[in-house]
């Protein structure tokens, strides 16, 4: 297919350049998810009455009232066939009541400002591009919400307008920036005591507030049949949906998310806005299905071209001058000599000839391979040192035979993907889970250290008891401890076999962590790697022994801060010098009935050398074992590089002032060294002015990563980022990107929770909540009654975000559930009170400071999908498109939940099944199986649904898939939530984050709370909760050097 054909195809005009479509790459197609389609059964027919359950529209789901010959997609062609369906039903959007409530008040997005009128000029290293069908950026009305209008109706993408100084294409004078917003009816934003908004009792109806499903659905919607063009459109998709991006110079928002896409020029126009300019960087996140693989460049023994001043790399924005033979940089815009050897002379526009056939000169994201001046050691593959507790604890549990399970699942798969077929020793690539040259050991350990030698020149492992903690040694040669896992098959996986047994009858209670730790440090001193370690109760022996810490009488005071740190010099001494070795570490604990297990001291070693820790609170052998053995293959078997050092760069006019991670740093302005990366891991980088920005050019951020891959080679990925720039902050205010805003203020509110008492950093959130919005009004959204709440077009859901933000287990305060969820949801026995153990604090507070944007948006607002009422089509690929058709998610409150419903519940760490008391019993036999009529007769042990030729089973299964493909780094696995008998509806409670629990108030209350304190600022009154101090706030804002 010709690229002209490809680029229709996708939706887009074909460019008139040359060099917008480079012959070394084709454009991405659009988007294909294919899921797990279950088989379809011969001769299957469902019968049966239906579940007796209305759908949201009104049409009754009938199960089975008629043959189906296989999982065929039911509905006429006239049905749209794409993932959600139409959104903007009557009452959508509608804030009447809202504006009742909170006197006279509506939610609106109105931008009563212009585009510049100056166009600047040369600033884009010729990236001509033409204007996409469908992205037109014409006159659109403000976003008014009143009695007569609709609000996110039609698609919300669609009309997105160009930011104006990224294009050639200059904005209308005066167009307002909300995308197919239907004009208002006159005079929409004086509110009316009575209207589709309104009750007889003048209360808020939770419906017309803005909502978060309603604005991942209808983005959904859109972008499964559209790309993302990253040069065209400068307001990245939201980052819990799944899209395909094509990188035109600026690099994909999967790698790099700005909080501005448009900065202010000056830190005083920023500091109107409240708003922190930051980055957020995912270096390694994954290729999705349909997107350009990242290019491989290699400039021999000179390495890539760089800035002799700022040392930035070569990138698509650096300009030639005088022929070819000056390198302008973007950076420092200082002119570098072209060596002979990159040469090549300039068109009369000043292009280079062979721009078309240069990556790096078309592309935002690109990786270049680097000479030896680069290495720190020789590189090699990866190798993989897996430490596995064989303490009583973990025989007792399960968790050693489980960990064993899912080590030979990673390395050799389950049998049906052909990786564990017999005769199978990774020769072809496609085979191996791990690649070529990679290697890998075992180590036990106890109250003494077992090394294995694995060679595949032996029948069976041997193994070497080194008993001495107080000062290990490795007593195998790397030849022995580290072998290639396909060569030593039959040695590996006997071993992993036996060990359960062989450790079943010597039960030592007490593991001696550290002292393992540093003898796997020294294993792997001279390469680098990564270790993968195991562990079921808490290290009480040998030296870096640790104690209880976490007492009640701790909790709720200032003291408790020390709960989330750990003081202990050796455990601090062993991560710093895995991180100079190149060495990180992966933790699977495992706490049976919630015991301690101070994460805040052993996942410290995880946190600073760039690795993760995987915590399973309350682990149970038969329920958890499916999920612990997804997320060993899946830390195995994602992107991963070590030996790695982070260098950013951006324009002259701003600074880097904080970093927000797992790495380590040992002075500020130095680089992030990281012992591993992988594709999971996040970093936030916050900048403040240290002048003025230009406003005649850009402003340019360049991330380095470099890095050894898992293959052995070593690399520098470079992630270029641009946004424009305007003298004051209103054009900014268009093009805020929701996602980077709330995860740089969760960066920065997780860091100083080890600095300050959880209910100061609550405060400081509520107050940077109010000083955004507050800024907004008062600066930004024109002539409106006071008593009006005008929100800005694109922070519409920012206020539930930092809501659910105040809930997570980080930061909430006493679990209390408000009386109508108690009845409703939990039974007595379940609702228990009290304080959040200091293991679960933490361990969300790391998380929170390395996770992407993708699983921070599902972890602040979970997805919800009714199964009592899903339309026979849903769940299935359509047959026109191949897209498989995901019914619309729910808002998280229980006034959604329905008597007699079933609802899966997802907020990327666990997915919960949750099934009403009196749930249908067809639909339980659907759903699991013959004779399961009722919720007593259900497996609580559950974790996954069993394969049945029933309809309702194949959709669920199905969703359940897609699920898994648009989610961080945790496994999907199903966990039953029973109403009355399962303790997991206590979780459920939680994850209904509109509701008033944790401490925190309902959604509604909190806009009435926050809107209130909006007036009082307006009026000069406003009394800060957080006493006032400017230090508190200048972290978030990154204005001032105090960084909280």
């Amino acid at each position: 297919m010709s690229e002209y054909d490809l680029y229709h195809g996708a939706g887009y005009q074909a460019p008139n350049d040359d060099s917008q479509t480079p012959q070394t790459r084709t454009q991405p197609a659009a988007p294909q998810f294919r899921p797990q389609v279950a088989p379809t059964p011969p001769g299957y027919q469902q019968t049966g009455s239906s579940y007796s359950q209305q759908a949201p529209g009104g049409q009754q789901s009938h199960y089975g009232n008629g043959p189906q010959s296989g999982y065929q997609i039911q509905g006429g062609a006239g049905q749209e066939q794409s993932y959600f369906p139409p959104q903007g039903q009557p009452g959508d959007g509608q804030m009447g009541g809202l504006a009742s409530q909170m006197g006279n008040m509506g939610i609106g997005g109105d931008m009563n400002v212009g585009s510049r009128p100056n166009k600047k000029k040369s600033r884009h290293a010729h990236h001509n591009l033409d204007q996409p069908v469908g992205f037109s950026p014409g006159q659109v009305q403000p976003t008014q919400y009143g009695p007569s209008q609709q609000a996110n109706s039609g698609h919300p993408y669609a009309g997105q307008q160009i930011t104006p100084a990224m294009s050639q294409f200059p904005a209308q004078g005066g167009s307002q920036f909300s995308p197919a917003i239907q004009p208002s009816s006159p005079n929409p934003n004086i509110p009316t005591p009575s209207g589709p908004g309104v009750s007889a009792q003048g209360r808020v109806d939770p419906e017309q507030i803005p909502s978060i499903p309603r604005s991942r659905d209808a983005a959904a919607e859109y972008y499964l049949d559209h790309i993302y063009p990253t040069m065209e459109q400068h307001l990245p998709p939201p980052g819990a949906i799944p899209y395909v991006a094509h990188d035109q110079g600026n690099s994909s928002p999967k790698y790099a998310r700005l909080t501005l896409n448009n900065i202010p020029a000056t830190s005083e126009s920023l500091s109107t806005t409240a708003l922190p300019l930051g980055l957020v960087l995912q270096p390694l996140a994954p290729v999705q299905e349909g997107e350009q693989a990242i290019p491989v460049l290699d400039f021999g023994d000179s390495g890539p071209p760089r800035c002799r001043r700022c040392r930035a790399y070569i990138n698509p924005f650096m300009m030639f001058r005088s022929g070819g033979n000056k390198l302008v940089c973007n950076m420092c815009t200082f002119p570098n000599d072209v060596t002979p050897e990159y040469f090549a002379p300039t068109d009369p526009s000043g292009v280079r000839v062979d721009r078309a056939q240069r990556p790096e000169l078309t592309t935002g994201t690109v990786e270049y391979l680097v000479p030896k001046e680069y290495w720190a050691k020789e590189p090699v593959g990866l190798r993989w040192l897996f430490l596995i507790d064989v303490s009583q604890e973990a025989f007792t549990k399960g968790f050693l035979e489980a960990f064993c399970e899912g080590i030979l699942g990673a390395l050799y798969g389950n049998g049906s993907d052909g990786l564990n077929s017999e005769g199978n020793n990774g020769d072809s690539p496609e085979l191996r889970s791990i690649p070529p040259g990679s290697k890998v050991g075992f180590v036990t350990f106890d109250k003494a250290m077992h090394f294995y030698n694995c060679s595949d020149k032996l029948e069976k492992a041997q193994m070497l008891v080194m008993p001495d903690i107080e000062d290990p040694f490795v007593p195998l040669g790397s030849d022995g401890l580290f072998v290639d896992p396909y060569d030593s098959k039959s040695v590996i996986t006997s071993l992993l076999a036996q060990l359960p047994t062989l450790f079943s009858e010597i039960k030592n209670p007490e593991p001696a962590l550290l002292p393992t730790l540093d003898a796997a440090l020294s294993a792997l001193t001279a390469t680098g790697g990564k270790i993968i370690c195991s562990l079921a109760a808490l290290p009480t022996w040998g030296p870096g022994r640790l104690f209880m810490r976490d007492e009640n009488k701790l909790h709720g005071i200032e003291t408790e801060k020390k709960l989330f740190q750990t003081e202990h010099p050796g455990w601090k001494k062993t991560a710093g010098k895995m991180v100079e070795s190149g060495v990180g570490i992966d933790f699977f604990m495992a706490a049976a009935g919630g015991g301690y297990m101070d994460i805040a001291t052993i996942g410290h070693v995880a946190a600073v050398t760039g690795g993760e820790t995987f915590f399973y609170p309350n682990y149970t052998a038969p329920r958890d074992t499916l999920k612990l053995s997804q997320e060993i293959k899946h830390t195995v078997t994602r992107k991963t590089g070590y030996q790695a050092l982070m260098k950013v760069r951006c324009s002259n006019g701003l600074q880097v002032s904080s970093y927000h991670g797992n790495f380590l740093q040992h002075t500020f302005g130095a680089d992030l060294e990281f012992g591993v990366i992988d594709a999971d891991k996040a970093i936030g980088v916050m900048f403040s002015y240290d002048g003025k920005l230009e406003s005649k050019l850009d402003a340019h951020f360049q991330c380095a990563l470099l890095y050894t891959t898992a293959s052995g080679q070593r690399r520098v990925r470079c992630t270029n980022t641009v946004a424009s720039v305007s003298e004051g902050a209103m054009e900014g205010m268009r093009f805020i990107d929701q996602d980077a805003v709330v995860s740089m203020i969760a960066r920065e509110a997780a860091t100083r929770m080890t600095e300050r008492p959880l209910k100061e950093v609550r405060n400081v959130l509520t107050e940077k909540t109010i000083d955004i919005l507050a800024g907004y009004r008062k600066g930004f959204s024109g002539s409106h009654p006071p008593g009006q709440l005008v929100l800005p077009e694109n922070l519409k859901e920012f206020g539930m975000y930092i809501l659910g933000l105040l809930k997570s287990r980080a930061f909430k305060g006493i679990s209390t559930l408000s009386t109508d969820t108690l009845k409703a949801v939990l039974t007595p026995s379940v609702c228990i009170a009290g304080h959040e153990p200091s293991d679960r604090r933490t361990h969300i507070m790391r998380l929170l400071k390395s996770m992407g944007t993708l699983e921070l948006s599902l972890l602040l607002y979970p997805r919800i999908i009714p199964l009592h009422s899903l339309p026979p089509e849903m769940g299935f690929p359509s047959p026109t498109t191949g897209h498989l058709i995901v019914p619309p998610t729910i808002r998280a409150s229980f006034s959604r939940i329905e008597e007699g419903g079933a609802y899966l519940v997802d907020d990327g760490q666990i997915c919960l099944l949750w099934l009403h008391a009196h749930v249908s019993p067809n639909l339980l036999e659907d759903l699991f199986g013959p004779g399961k009529t009722s919720l007593q007769a259900l497996d609580p042990m559950l974790s996954s649904l069993p394969v049945l030729e029933t309809h309702l089973n194949a959709q669920v299964r199905n969703l359940l898939a897609y699920w898994a493909s648009v989610r961080g780094s945790k496994a999907m696995s199903v966990q039953l939530a029973r109403q009355g008998l399962d303790g997991a509806e206590y979780e459920f409670a939680r994850m209904l984050v509109e509701d008033r629990n944790n401490e925190a108030q309902s959604y509604v209350d909190w806009l009435v709370h926050v809107h209130r304190c909006i007036q009082l600022e307006l009026a000069g009154q406003r009394k800060r909760e957080d006493g006032g101090s400017e230090g508190a706030m200048a972290g978030i804002t990154s204005l001032r050097p105090p960084y909280w």
